[in-house]
């Protein structure tokens, strides 16, 4: 296993089926600060709900198709960043976050965002890192802005979260963006 730092009493580290209970403990923590914007808050309910969801994560980062992991702050999962999309063959992943409103104002989602496209554009040889959000979630938009991404476009009434048709903007940051930078 392995931890990265993300600030005092912070890291990142793989979150696995094994987690569930924790998992799903975190998950009625914080509903109410994420349930607006990530869609898992809806089904994430109980300790097989969560093993459900953690396994699915495993399943795809033994096809190298996905990656989940959890941001623990004082021992406590407080939130998390996902490759919700990754495909090495078209060179073109996805990172998705969310964290309590009690971990907010830290740096941390922005501290995993970066570790997690450093390692996409690194080791894994990514072209391109892509940041998807509903245009009114501002701390989103921002962390988007503090990793250099580019807005590329919203994607009108495309998200379907709650019954409500919802705009998502496309933030995206190239290799070789990255490298410059």
């Amino acid at each position: 296993m392995f931890a990265l730092p993300l600030a005092e009493n912070a890291e990142l580290r793989p979150l696995e089926p094994w987690q569930a209970a924790e998992f799903a403990a975190h998950a009625d923590r914080v509903r109410s600060d994420i349930a607006r914007y990530i869609p898992w808050a809806g089904f994430v309910v109980d300790e097989p709900s969560a093993r459900g969801f953690l396994q699915t994560y495993a399943d795809r980062a033994a096809a190298d198709t996905g990656r989940l992991y959890g941001i623990w702050v004082d021992g406590v999962l407080e939130g998390g960043t996902v490759f919700r999309v990754f495909d090495p063959a078209m060179g073109v992943c996805e990172i998705g976050v969310w964290l309590s409103s009690a971990a907010r104002g830290r740096g941390l989602v922005t501290t995993a965002a970066r570790h997690m496209a450093a390692w996409a554009f690194g080791p894994r040889g990514m072209h391109r890192v892509e940041w998807r959000c509903d245009p009114r979630n501002a701390p989103s938009v921002a962390v988007a802005k503090r990793l250099g991404m580019t807005l590329e476009g919203t994607l009108r009434e495309s998200f379907l979260l709650d019954g409500e048709r919802r705009d998502e903007q496309i933030w995206a940051l190239l290799a070789s963006e990255w490298n410059a930078a």
